[in-house]
């Protein structure tokens, strides 16, 4: 199966890192923060996977924390926009 993969910089939250993998249809496969709550993220993380890359971004884009112009949610649409550019890996 070819996949697609990216390690996001984060911008903006207390998570520094987001990577992600998705599959040939835009299927998110895994994801992981690193840093922020830990907890939480976990959840998001769990929450995504199996998700089309198109719905995930439908859902959560725009969220914000508390008064910063981002959360990490946000991030990784951000993320998931540049990951549905990346080639195919074999």
């Amino acid at each position: 199966m070819a996949t697609k993969h990216i390690s996001y910089e984060t911008q903006g939250t207390c998570s520094k890192m987001i990577d992600v993998t998705c599959d040939e249809n835009d299927v998110i496969q895994q994801v992981f923060f690193l840093g922020g709550c830990n907890g939480n993220l976990q959840g998001i993380s769990q929450l995504v996977c199996g998700q089309k890359i198109d719905d995930v971004i439908k859902k959560v884009n725009g969220i914000r924390c508390g008064t910063k112009n981002t959360s990490c949610p946000d991030q990784l649409c951000r993320a998931l926009e540049q990951l549905k550019k990346q080639p195919l890996e074999a």
